[in-house]
């Protein structure tokens, strides 16, 4: 292994959920932009649905059940139980401790270059989300 990959096995999850949620957001904002709409207001208005800690701890729940792989699970976990100074002010702790859990998974795919991963966990997220937002 060489030194950047030992760099990025020792950052902490909390720092990997600082660049998993900037990676997701691109990835929503992106989805949004495709989809054809293209009024910022509305475009912020239906992102919100997908970057809420409350969809985000929805669909990490759901990609826990058979989606993601024991590693993945076990990097969820730990940035899960992590103490966190800040939490979100519209979302109760649990919800915003598994958010952070989704987002630092997507950090560490990011840092790690597992780009097709990446795409393959956010694309099922999305579409959880929007399973949900549908009913």
């Amino acid at each position: 292994m060489d030194n950047s990959q030992n760099k990025v096995k020792d950052i902490s999850t909390g720092t990997l959920a600082f660049i998993g949620d900037a990676v997701y957001e691109l990835f929503v904002r992106r989805m949004l932009v495709q989809s054809g709409e293209n009024d910022p207001e509305r475009l912020h208005f239906e992102a919100v649905k997908y970057v809420r800690a409350e969809s985000q701890a929805y669909a990490i729940k759901k990609l826990m059940d058979g989606f993601l792989t024991e590693p993945e699970i076990e990097l969820v976990k730990k940035a899960r139980n992590h103490k966190m100074p800040n939490r979100s002010r519209s979302a109760g702790m649990v919800e915003y401790k598994l958010a952070t859990g989704l987002e630092a998974l997507l950090g560490r795919l990011y840092m790690d270059g597992a780009e097709e991963r990446l795409a393959e966990v956010v694309e099922e997220a999305i579409s959880i989300i929007k399973a949900k937002n549908v009913d």
